[in-house]
């Protein structure tokens, strides 16, 4: 029988994890001429193989094992950030395990199964079917990859590339810096990624990461960059934004987020974002991948205190410091260099906060001039409450 090779024509590599020596001399003696094999006793050494053999094409691995077993062993590959480790084969040596057990190490992510004290030729039959399957997926990949180097958007996911949202952030902090404007940066991660994967599965989560992105895309602009840079965190660039409108904008995505209800077959999710905000004229970043850097340590900052929040330069964001933010803070600089960028929509949105602002110039005026300024109009206009509630308040969708 020839053996099983790879893309590159080499003998596939199989790494069996068994806490018994019987069974992993069983298993090799069954693949030997088809596959080159390597052993390991329990998950953790089956774990530190994966890291320092990038030979290995396919695992096999029980799952009652001392140190990490079977389950925890096939959750870091899955969540593993190298796509090597990440996309590898998993089967599973099924013993005396209930129905549950498989269950849980299909929601994991294993590729299939095999009984122990298994036939030469089934073995070898599941074996070769995987391995051929992720040679034909590494290909794609390949493909995938070559095709998002050439192309502004993500193939897969709808949405711009990381290499692109940084040349066009770059370009949009150059045109910041003539026309005097911000740039917002944010970067947003889906909570508690480990433990949904392990309730719901990879797959589920994939999902659910799509959800957010199609969420969050309905609601930026044209001019606007999103970029998934994980499985779990997107990352955001907005020309001509100041940090207080990010801010706010955060805020109503996180809140949004947390009230949405998402149906999965009979199952109902309810997930949290944690959101880090940053600003080119706040944080003094000349370049996009600085930007990027201080809204992910603010992320993760956020992230340190429990999640489900907003964090800017100045810490937690809520509605009430924001408020307070923008009654200290709004910029009669900031407008102007909006006016004379043409972006009077934000100009708009802003028009009761710089109108409480003005109030005392206004007032002074006033007093000096009597020439009929509407004050008690422009009093009752400023800083009017945002009425009615979030469009998703509540809100339950299929995934």
């Amino acid at each position: 029988m020839w053996p099983v090779t790879t893309e590159d024509d080499k003998v596939a590599r199989v790494l069996v994890v068994d806490d018994s020596r019987m069974v992993r001399a069983s298993i090799i003696k069954h693949i030997r001429g088809r596959f080159d094999a390597r052993e390991e006793p329990d998950g953790e050494a089956g774990w530190e193989a994966l890291l320092v053999d990038p030979a290995i094409d396919l695992v096999v691995t029980d799952i009652g094992m001392p140190r990490l077993d079977g389950f925890g062993l096939l959750q870091r590959i899955r969540e593993s950030k190298v796509a090597r480790v990440r996309n590898l084969p998993v089967v599973i040596i099924s013993g005396d395990e209930d129905e549950n057990a498989r269950e849980r190490a299909l929601k994991l992510g294993a590729n299939g199964f095999i009984p122990k004290g298994v036939g030469t030729v089934e073995l070898l039959a599941t074996l070769d079917s995987l391995v051929r399957l992720a040679k034909t997926q590494n290909e794609l990949e390949e493909s995938r990859a070559a095709l998002a180097r050439q192309s502004p958007q993500d193939p897969e996911t709808g949405l711009v590339t990381g290499g692109y949202l940084e040349h066009r952030g770059e370009q949009a902090l150059a045109e910041s810096r003539r026309r005097e404007t911000d740039i917002a940066a944010l970067v947003i991660e889906l909570d508690q990624f480990d433990q949904l994967v392990e309730r719901y599965g990879l797959h589920v989560v994939e999902l659910i990461g799509r959800k957010i992105s199609k969420i969050v895309t309905g609601r930026i602009r044209a001019e606007d960059s999103l970029s998934k840079h994980s499985p779990s965190q997107f990352a955001l660039l907005s020309p001509g934004i100041d940090m207080l409108s990010s801010c706010a904008f955060a805020l109503r995505l996180r809140a949004s987020l947390e009230k949405l209800v998402m149906a999965y077959r009979e199952e109902r999710i309810r997930i949290t974002v944690t959101i880090g905000v940053a600003n080119s004229a706040v944080d003094g970043k000349g370049k996009v991948s600085e930007l990027l850097a201080a809204a992910r340590a603010r992320l993760q900052q956020g992230q340190r205190v429990g999640g489900n929040c907003v964090v800017s330069d100045r810490g937690l964001v809520d509605q009430a410091t924001q408020a307070g933010n923008t009654t200290r803070l709004c910029s009669i600089d900031a407008a102007l260099r909006h006016l004379r960028a043409g972006t009077t929509k934000e100009v708009e949105a802003r028009l009761p906060d710089i109108v409480g602002t003005l109030m005392p110039l206004l007032e002074l005026i006033e007093s000096r001039l009597h020439c009929g300024l509407p004050l008690e109009q422009l009093e009752q206009y400023q800083y009017k409450p945002e009425t009615g509630s979030d469009e998703m308040d509540g809100t339950q969708t299929a995934i």
